[in-house]
């Protein structure tokens, strides 16, 4: 990594629940500037219905509003399977510019053939502001953010670290939650063993946020652990888990996974910054491929 990382900067974190979702998405600001990013935005679909809504991005936005803060970034953890990107939405409401791993374009590539998208859908990356590699940089007011890539999950999996806060997206979970699923198309355990490690290797200090969590056991929702503490109890990685360990677990485990129920409308929304593919007239619709996934 090129760019060293400034811990002695503290971003303020906001944290917003969609327990529809299990999601979490934040916003973290700079106290000097009050400017601001949106990490892994929500926007509410009833696939039953095919009804999308806003009510979780408009918390957001509401929030931002009543602080004064400047939205500079709405940035994407990774291609997300279990919610639709609220993007294009809280770009058109606050400004901002879309940011995501530069892998999105094999993540474009493995889904549009699935979803057999013709050849209007760009597969370059091109629906997103930013291209982040890894290592890349950027910043939010005077913070200094980082994008670290930690492929596994997906191909395109970033952590991004603004000052002491680290956002794991869907590779680390709580401690108690473990790790992400590695068996989407794309996914790989082993690398994902490989990038936790990256992660495992940062400050123990480091403040981490995940972006989904389960609530294990029945405990109440949490969100915010440290590197140390992922280090010391991780049910996936404790007591000196091995590579070779690890993708036995994952694997056995991840056979055990149903597919996430918004996995078909989240993947052809997120592949496209969060909007929703149209037919020939325009219209807006879902692709349903039969015994693709």
């Amino acid at each position: 990594m090129s760019v060293e990382l400034r811990l002695d900067q503290h971003p303020d974190v906001e944290a917003f629940f969609d327990r529809a979702t299990h999601t979490v998405s934040y916003v973290v600001s700079d106290p000097v500037t009050s400017c601001c990013a949106v990490i892994d935005s929500v926007m509410d679909i009833d696939y039953a219905a095919g009804r999308i809504t806003s009510h979780s991005a408009d918390r957001v936005i509401e929030f931002i509003r009543s602080k004064g803060f400047e939205l500079e970034w709405i940035i994407e953890s990774h291609v997300h399977a279990d919610h639709l990107s609220a993007a294009p939405y809280l770009k058109g409401e606050l400004g901002g510019r879309t940011g995501i791993s530069s892998r999105i374009m094999e993540v474009q590539d493995t889904f549009g053939k699935i979803f057999n998208e013709g050849t209007e859908f760009q597969r370059d990356g091109s629906q997103f502001d930013r291209l982040f590699e890894d290592g890349g940089s950027y910043n939010v007011g005077t913070l200094q953010g980082v994008a670290l890539a930690t492929p596994g999950h997906t191909p395109a999996c970033m952590t991004h670290v603004i000052g002491n806060a680290g956002f794991t997206g869907d590779t680390l979970f709580m401690p108690d939650g473990g790790s992400a699923r590695a068996d989407f198309p794309g996914g790989d355990a082993g690398q994902l063993y490989d990038s936790i490690q990256i992660i495992l290797s940062l400050p123990d200090s480091l403040r981490l946020f995940v972006c989904h969590d389960y609530g294990p056991g029945g405990r109440p929702v949490a969100w915010e652990t440290t590197v140390g503490e992922e280090r010391r109890e991780n049910i996936h990685l404790a007591a000196g888990v091995t590579r070779e360990e690890f993708i036995e677990l994952r694997q056995r485990r991840d056979a055990s996974l149903s597919m996430p129920r918004l996995i078909i409308p989240s993947l052809q929304v997120n592949m496209r910054a969060g909007e929703v593919p149209s037919d020939d007239g325009g219209n807006p619709v879902l692709k349903v491929p039969v015994n693709g996934l």
